[in-house]
Protein backbone atom coordinates (compact mmCIF):
# COMPACT_ATOMS: atom_id res chain seq x y z
CA UNK A 1 0.00 0.00 0.00
CA UNK A 2 2.79 2.52 1.00
CA UNK A 3 4.28 1.59 -2.51
CA UNK A 4 1.50 2.22 -4.19
CA UNK A 5 1.00 5.42 -2.19
CA UNK A 6 4.82 7.03 -3.35
CA UNK A 7 3.57 5.62 -7.21
CA UNK A 8 0.53 7.27 -7.07
CA UNK A 9 1.60 10.81 -5.58
CA UNK A 10 4.48 10.40 -8.04
CA UNK A 11 2.50 10.15 -10.99
CA UNK A 12 -0.13 13.02 -10.37
CA UNK A 13 1.70 15.43 -8.44
CA UNK A 14 2.12 17.49 -11.35
CA UNK A 15 -1.73 18.06 -11.02
CA UNK A 16 -1.16 20.26 -8.13
CA UNK A 17 1.64 21.59 -9.48
CA UNK A 18 0.95 22.32 -13.15
CA UNK A 19 1.06 26.19 -13.52
CA UNK A 20 4.48 26.05 -11.43
CA UNK A 21 5.82 23.96 -14.03
CA UNK A 22 4.42 25.35 -16.64
CA UNK A 23 5.74 28.68 -15.47
CA UNK A 24 9.45 27.78 -14.97
CA UNK A 25 10.00 26.42 -18.56
CA UNK A 26 7.11 28.79 -19.89
CA UNK A 27 5.10 26.66 -21.94
CA UNK A 28 1.20 26.62 -21.75
CA UNK A 29 -0.76 24.38 -19.53
CA UNK A 30 -1.90 22.29 -22.26
CA UNK A 31 1.58 21.42 -23.18
CA UNK A 32 2.66 21.19 -19.21
CA UNK A 33 -0.04 18.27 -19.07
CA UNK A 34 2.02 15.92 -21.12
CA UNK A 35 3.74 15.45 -17.48
CA UNK A 36 0.58 13.67 -17.30
CA UNK A 37 0.30 12.02 -20.68
CA UNK A 38 3.58 10.35 -20.73
CA UNK A 39 3.72 8.07 -17.80
CA UNK A 40 0.34 7.07 -18.81
CA UNK A 41 1.30 5.86 -22.49
CA UNK A 42 4.96 4.35 -20.94
CA UNK A 43 2.44 2.50 -17.92
CA UNK A 44 0.08 0.61 -20.73
CA UNK A 45 3.28 -0.73 -22.73
CA UNK A 46 5.27 -1.85 -19.74
CA UNK A 47 2.44 -3.48 -17.49
CA UNK A 48 2.26 -6.47 -20.04
CA UNK A 49 6.10 -6.10 -21.16
CA UNK A 50 7.62 -6.14 -17.55
CA UNK A 51 5.25 -8.85 -16.52
CA UNK A 52 5.72 -11.16 -19.30
CA UNK A 53 9.69 -10.98 -19.57
CA UNK A 54 9.94 -11.14 -15.14
CA UNK A 55 7.25 -13.51 -15.25
CA UNK A 56 9.73 -16.83 -13.85
CA UNK A 57 11.62 -13.98 -11.58
CA UNK A 58 10.88 -13.70 -7.57
CA UNK A 59 8.02 -10.98 -7.55
CA UNK A 60 10.05 -9.53 -4.12
CA UNK A 61 12.80 -8.53 -6.42
CA UNK A 62 10.46 -7.12 -8.91
CA UNK A 63 9.36 -4.53 -6.84
CA UNK A 64 12.33 -3.48 -5.16
CA UNK A 65 13.47 -2.78 -8.40
CA UNK A 66 10.83 -0.71 -9.85
CA UNK A 67 10.60 1.30 -6.63
CA UNK A 68 14.75 1.60 -6.71
CA UNK A 69 13.50 3.41 -9.99
CA UNK A 70 11.05 5.75 -8.94
CA UNK A 71 12.90 7.05 -6.27
CA UNK A 72 15.57 8.08 -9.39
CA UNK A 73 12.51 9.03 -11.73
CA UNK A 74 11.92 11.74 -8.71
CA UNK A 75 15.19 12.80 -8.52
CA UNK A 76 15.72 13.25 -11.69
CA UNK A 77 12.68 15.30 -12.24
CA UNK A 78 14.03 18.16 -9.08
CA UNK A 79 17.32 18.70 -11.12
CA UNK A 80 15.70 18.97 -14.56
CA UNK A 81 17.58 21.91 -16.04
CA UNK A 82 15.03 21.45 -19.51
CA UNK A 83 11.20 20.13 -19.88
CA UNK A 84 12.48 17.37 -21.85
CA UNK A 85 14.55 16.05 -18.82
CA UNK A 86 11.58 16.15 -16.91
CA UNK A 87 9.67 14.30 -19.59
CA UNK A 88 12.40 11.81 -19.33
CA UNK A 89 11.32 11.47 -15.83
CA UNK A 90 8.00 10.81 -16.21
CA UNK A 91 8.96 8.04 -18.52
CA UNK A 92 10.74 6.00 -15.72
CA UNK A 93 7.41 6.76 -13.73
CA UNK A 94 5.64 5.09 -16.26
CA UNK A 95 7.71 2.27 -16.31
CA UNK A 96 6.74 1.67 -12.70
CA UNK A 97 3.19 2.14 -12.66
CA UNK A 98 2.88 -0.32 -15.64
CA UNK A 99 5.53 -3.14 -13.68
CA UNK A 100 4.53 -2.24 -10.17
CA UNK A 101 0.80 -2.30 -10.45
CA UNK A 102 0.34 -5.31 -12.78
CA UNK A 103 2.69 -7.19 -9.90
CA UNK A 104 2.00 -6.13 -6.62
CA UNK A 105 -1.18 -5.25 -6.99
CA UNK A 106 -2.87 -8.26 -7.06
CA UNK A 107 -0.43 -10.54 -4.30
CA UNK A 108 -2.85 -9.59 -1.31
CA UNK A 109 -3.88 -13.35 -1.25
CA UNK A 110 -0.18 -14.30 -1.33
CA UNK A 111 0.43 -11.85 1.49
CA UNK A 112 -2.64 -12.63 4.43
CA UNK A 113 -5.13 -15.89 5.33
CA UNK A 114 -7.77 -16.37 3.31
CA UNK A 115 -10.42 -14.43 5.06
CA UNK A 116 -8.51 -11.46 5.19
CA UNK A 117 -7.90 -11.52 1.15
CA UNK A 118 -11.13 -9.09 0.40
CA UNK A 119 -9.64 -6.63 3.52
CA UNK A 120 -6.02 -6.88 2.21
CA UNK A 121 -7.11 -5.88 -1.16
CA UNK A 122 -8.92 -2.99 -0.16
CA UNK A 123 -5.82 -1.45 1.67
CA UNK A 124 -3.68 -1.73 -1.20
CA UNK A 125 -6.46 0.00 -3.12
CA UNK A 126 -7.03 2.95 -0.64
CA UNK A 127 -3.75 4.13 -1.54
CA UNK A 128 -5.01 5.28 -4.62
CA UNK A 129 -7.48 7.81 -2.67
CA UNK A 130 -4.46 8.28 -0.47
CA UNK A 131 -2.47 9.37 -2.90
CA UNK A 132 -5.29 12.37 -3.77
CA UNK A 133 -5.98 13.21 0.11
CA UNK A 134 -2.44 12.57 1.69
CA UNK A 135 -0.03 12.85 -1.26
CA UNK A 136 -0.88 15.54 -3.83
CA UNK A 137 -1.78 18.35 -1.48
CA UNK A 138 0.82 17.60 0.61
CA UNK A 139 3.20 17.88 -2.43
CA UNK A 140 1.25 21.21 -3.66
CA UNK A 141 1.92 22.45 -0.28
CA UNK A 142 5.40 21.97 -0.14
CA UNK A 143 5.90 23.08 -4.01
CA UNK A 144 4.39 26.26 -3.03
CA UNK A 145 6.61 26.67 -0.36
CA UNK A 146 9.93 25.77 -1.18
CA UNK A 147 9.03 24.89 -5.31
CA UNK A 148 8.11 22.08 -7.41
CA UNK A 149 11.46 20.62 -7.13
CA UNK A 150 11.24 20.20 -3.08
CA UNK A 151 8.02 18.66 -3.54
CA UNK A 152 9.78 15.67 -6.20
CA UNK A 153 12.92 15.55 -3.40
CA UNK A 154 10.78 14.69 -0.75
CA UNK A 155 9.09 11.83 -2.87
CA UNK A 156 12.13 10.42 -3.89
CA UNK A 157 13.17 10.52 -0.28
CA UNK A 158 9.60 8.35 0.38
CA UNK A 159 10.36 5.81 -2.47
CA UNK A 160 13.82 5.35 -0.42
CA UNK A 161 12.06 4.16 2.60
CA UNK A 162 9.43 2.26 1.13
CA UNK A 163 12.55 0.47 -0.75
CA UNK A 164 14.13 -0.49 2.50
CA UNK A 165 10.67 -2.05 4.07
CA UNK A 166 10.30 -3.82 0.89
CA UNK A 167 13.34 -5.08 1.13
CA UNK A 168 13.50 -5.99 5.07
CA UNK A 169 9.56 -6.76 5.34
CA UNK A 170 8.32 -8.27 2.22
CA UNK A 171 8.85 -12.11 2.16
CA UNK A 172 10.59 -14.15 -1.13
CA UNK A 173 7.67 -14.35 -3.31
CA UNK A 174 8.59 -16.55 -6.16
CA UNK A 175 6.67 -16.75 -9.03
CA UNK A 176 3.32 -19.23 -9.35
CA UNK A 177 1.67 -18.53 -12.38
CA UNK A 178 3.55 -17.49 -15.27
CA UNK A 179 1.72 -14.69 -17.23
CA UNK A 180 2.36 -15.25 -20.70
CA UNK A 181 0.81 -13.31 -24.07
CA UNK A 182 -1.48 -16.33 -24.71
CA UNK A 183 -2.69 -15.87 -21.01
CA UNK A 184 -3.26 -12.31 -22.32
CA UNK A 185 -5.37 -13.01 -24.98
CA UNK A 186 -7.41 -15.47 -23.64
CA UNK A 187 -9.01 -13.20 -20.90
CA UNK A 188 -8.97 -10.66 -23.60
CA UNK A 189 -11.58 -12.50 -25.39
CA UNK A 190 -13.78 -12.79 -22.65
CA UNK A 191 -17.08 -10.88 -22.86
CA UNK A 192 -16.70 -9.05 -19.37
CA UNK A 193 -13.25 -8.36 -20.04
CA UNK A 194 -14.43 -5.72 -22.81
CA UNK A 195 -17.33 -5.20 -21.15
CA UNK A 196 -14.73 -3.72 -18.32
CA UNK A 197 -12.40 -2.42 -21.20
CA UNK A 198 -15.23 0.20 -22.71
CA UNK A 199 -16.24 1.08 -19.01
CA UNK A 200 -12.59 1.93 -17.91
CA UNK A 201 -11.80 3.41 -21.11
CA UNK A 202 -14.74 5.93 -21.30
CA UNK A 203 -15.14 6.69 -17.19
CA UNK A 204 -11.40 7.63 -17.09
CA UNK A 205 -10.98 9.60 -20.21
CA UNK A 206 -13.73 11.70 -18.62
CA UNK A 207 -12.00 12.10 -15.68
CA UNK A 208 -8.15 12.17 -16.29
CA UNK A 209 -9.42 14.91 -19.18
CA UNK A 210 -10.60 17.15 -16.95
CA UNK A 211 -9.04 16.20 -13.41
CA UNK A 212 -5.52 16.88 -14.85
CA UNK A 213 -6.46 20.39 -15.15
CA UNK A 214 -8.88 21.27 -11.94
CA UNK A 215 -5.54 23.30 -10.72
CA UNK A 216 -6.28 25.60 -13.75
CA UNK A 217 -9.87 25.85 -13.25
CA UNK A 218 -9.44 26.90 -9.43
CA UNK A 219 -7.15 29.30 -10.10
CA UNK A 220 -8.78 30.97 -13.45
CA UNK A 221 -12.43 30.68 -12.95
CA UNK A 222 -12.90 29.88 -9.08
CA UNK A 223 -9.78 32.08 -8.51
CA UNK A 224 -8.85 30.80 -5.70
CA UNK A 225 -4.83 31.43 -4.30
CA UNK A 226 -2.77 29.14 -4.75
CA UNK A 227 -2.84 28.16 -1.25
CA UNK A 228 -6.29 27.53 -1.07
CA UNK A 229 -5.88 24.87 -3.99
CA UNK A 230 -4.39 22.31 -1.85
CA UNK A 231 -6.94 22.55 0.68
CA UNK A 232 -9.83 21.79 -2.12
CA UNK A 233 -7.93 18.89 -3.66
CA UNK A 234 -7.29 17.97 0.25
CA UNK A 235 -11.39 17.70 0.38
CA UNK A 236 -11.31 16.33 -2.65
CA UNK A 237 -8.87 13.11 -1.75
CA UNK A 238 -10.95 12.65 1.85
CA UNK A 239 -14.57 12.05 0.05
CA UNK A 240 -12.03 9.76 -2.41
CA UNK A 241 -11.06 7.87 0.53
CA UNK A 242 -14.78 7.15 1.71
CA UNK A 243 -15.88 6.66 -1.75
CA UNK A 244 -13.06 3.67 -2.06
CA UNK A 245 -14.54 1.77 1.09
CA UNK A 246 -18.27 3.04 0.36
CA UNK A 247 -17.77 1.50 -3.14
CA UNK A 248 -16.08 -1.87 -1.59
CA UNK A 249 -19.14 -2.44 0.15
CA UNK A 250 -21.43 -1.68 -2.44
CA UNK A 251 -20.11 -4.06 -4.84
CA UNK A 252 -20.85 -7.12 -2.76
CA UNK A 253 -24.16 -6.24 -3.89
CA UNK A 254 -24.20 -4.88 -7.47
CA UNK A 255 -21.43 -3.99 -9.15
CA UNK A 256 -22.96 -2.76 -12.08
CA UNK A 257 -25.44 -0.71 -9.98
CA UNK A 258 -21.80 1.10 -8.29
CA UNK A 259 -20.23 1.91 -11.25
CA UNK A 260 -23.07 3.30 -13.12
CA UNK A 261 -23.48 5.63 -9.83
CA UNK A 262 -20.23 6.50 -9.70
CA UNK A 263 -20.10 7.41 -13.78
CA UNK A 264 -23.41 9.65 -12.78
CA UNK A 265 -21.74 11.67 -10.49
CA UNK A 266 -18.81 12.06 -12.02
CA UNK A 267 -20.88 13.64 -14.83
CA UNK A 268 -23.10 15.38 -12.60
CA UNK A 269 -19.94 17.31 -11.24
CA UNK A 270 -18.06 17.98 -14.11
CA UNK A 271 -20.96 19.45 -15.98
CA UNK A 272 -22.13 21.87 -13.35
CA UNK A 273 -18.68 22.83 -12.55
CA UNK A 274 -18.79 25.91 -15.22
CA UNK A 275 -21.62 26.51 -13.81
CA UNK A 276 -21.49 26.50 -10.02
CA UNK A 277 -17.85 26.33 -9.53
CA UNK A 278 -17.26 30.03 -10.14
CA UNK A 279 -17.55 30.29 -6.26
CA UNK A 280 -15.22 28.63 -3.79
CA UNK A 281 -18.45 27.22 -2.22
CA UNK A 282 -20.01 25.52 -5.33
CA UNK A 283 -16.57 24.58 -6.60
CA UNK A 284 -15.71 22.61 -3.33
CA UNK A 285 -18.76 21.03 -2.68
CA UNK A 286 -18.83 19.50 -6.20
CA UNK A 287 -14.79 18.59 -6.18
CA UNK A 288 -15.94 16.73 -3.08
CA UNK A 289 -19.10 15.04 -4.94
CA UNK A 290 -16.35 14.39 -7.51
CA UNK A 291 -14.12 12.68 -4.82
CA UNK A 292 -16.41 10.23 -3.88
CA UNK A 293 -17.23 9.61 -7.12
CA UNK A 294 -14.12 8.90 -8.59
CA UNK A 295 -12.78 6.92 -5.32
CA UNK A 296 -14.61 4.25 -6.08
CA UNK A 297 -13.86 3.45 -10.09
CA UNK A 298 -10.43 2.13 -9.37
CA UNK A 299 -12.36 -0.67 -7.75
CA UNK A 300 -15.51 -1.06 -9.41
CA UNK A 301 -12.77 -1.48 -12.68
CA UNK A 302 -10.43 -4.03 -11.02
CA UNK A 303 -13.25 -6.09 -9.94
CA UNK A 304 -14.88 -6.10 -13.21
CA UNK A 305 -11.40 -7.28 -14.63
CA UNK A 306 -10.88 -9.76 -11.38
CA UNK A 307 -14.81 -11.57 -12.18
CA UNK A 308 -14.08 -11.64 -15.76
CA UNK A 309 -10.74 -13.59 -15.47
CA UNK A 310 -10.59 -15.11 -11.48
CA UNK A 311 -8.60 -17.90 -12.62
CA UNK A 312 -5.92 -15.56 -13.76
CA UNK A 313 -5.68 -12.48 -11.64
CA UNK A 314 -2.32 -11.57 -12.64
CA UNK A 315 -3.32 -11.23 -16.51
CA UNK A 316 -6.74 -9.99 -15.30
CA UNK A 317 -4.21 -7.03 -13.35
CA UNK A 318 -1.87 -6.53 -16.42
CA UNK A 319 -4.89 -5.73 -18.41
CA UNK A 320 -6.49 -3.62 -16.30
CA UNK A 321 -3.37 -1.67 -15.24
CA UNK A 322 -2.82 -1.32 -19.40
CA UNK A 323 -6.01 -0.10 -20.42
CA UNK A 324 -6.42 1.95 -17.14
CA UNK A 325 -2.92 3.71 -17.66
CA UNK A 326 -3.28 4.09 -21.80
CA UNK A 327 -6.54 5.94 -21.23
CA UNK A 328 -5.13 7.92 -18.60
CA UNK A 329 -2.92 9.32 -20.96
CA UNK A 330 -5.03 9.94 -23.78
CA UNK A 331 -7.40 11.75 -21.25
CA UNK A 332 -4.98 14.22 -20.36
CA UNK A 333 -3.32 14.87 -23.79
CA UNK A 334 -6.76 15.26 -25.24
CA UNK A 335 -7.86 17.65 -21.93
CA UNK A 336 -4.60 19.68 -22.89
CA UNK A 337 -5.60 19.74 -26.47
CA UNK A 338 -9.11 21.22 -25.16
CA UNK A 339 -7.82 23.38 -22.91
CA UNK A 340 -5.48 25.67 -25.10
CA UNK A 341 -8.17 25.50 -28.12
CA UNK A 342 -10.75 26.71 -25.84
CA UNK A 343 -11.22 26.84 -22.29
CA UNK A 344 -10.95 24.75 -19.04
CA UNK A 345 -14.37 24.74 -18.88
CA UNK A 346 -14.89 23.27 -21.69
CA UNK A 347 -12.97 20.52 -21.03
CA UNK A 348 -15.34 19.99 -17.87
CA UNK A 349 -18.55 19.41 -20.21
CA UNK A 350 -16.57 17.40 -22.47
CA UNK A 351 -15.61 15.06 -19.79
CA UNK A 352 -18.93 15.25 -17.98
CA UNK A 353 -20.81 14.18 -21.42
CA UNK A 354 -18.37 11.44 -21.83
CA UNK A 355 -18.78 10.19 -18.14
CA UNK A 356 -22.31 9.97 -18.85
CA UNK A 357 -21.71 8.12 -21.95
CA UNK A 358 -19.98 5.64 -20.16
CA UNK A 359 -23.35 5.10 -16.90
CA UNK A 360 -25.69 5.16 -19.99
CA UNK A 361 -23.69 2.54 -21.80
CA UNK A 362 -22.97 0.67 -19.25
CA UNK A 363 -27.13 0.28 -17.65
CA UNK A 364 -28.21 -0.34 -20.85
CA UNK A 365 -25.85 -3.32 -22.48
CA UNK A 366 -24.50 -5.14 -19.21
CA UNK A 367 -26.55 -8.23 -18.66
CA UNK A 368 -29.35 -7.56 -15.68
CA UNK A 369 -28.08 -9.46 -12.58
CA UNK A 370 -24.42 -9.49 -14.10
CA UNK A 371 -22.87 -6.33 -11.76
CA UNK A 372 -22.46 -8.52 -8.49
CA UNK A 373 -18.58 -9.35 -8.60
CA UNK A 374 -19.62 -13.41 -8.82
CA UNK A 375 -21.17 -12.62 -11.61
CA UNK A 376 -20.11 -9.99 -13.51
CA UNK A 377 -18.76 -11.63 -16.43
Amino acid sequence: MLSIFAIVTSEILPIGLLTDIGADFGISDGTTGLTMTLPGVVAAIAAPAVTVATARVDRRVMLCLLMAVLAAADVLAAVAGSYEVVLVSRVLVGLTIGGFWSIGAGLAARLVPPPAVGTATAVIFSAVPLGSVLGVPAGTFVGHLAGWRAAFLVLAGLAVLVLAALVILLPPLPAEQVTSPRVLLAVLRRAGTRTALLATFLIVLAHFGTYTYVTPFLQHVTHLPPAAVGAVLLAYGVAGIAGNFLTGKVIAVSLRHAFVANGCLIAAATLLLPVAGGSPAGAVVLLVLWGLAYGGVPVCSQAWFMSAAPDAPEAATVVFTSSFQATFALGAFLGGGVVDAFSVSTVMICGGLTAALMAAWLWIHSRPGSGSVKGGR
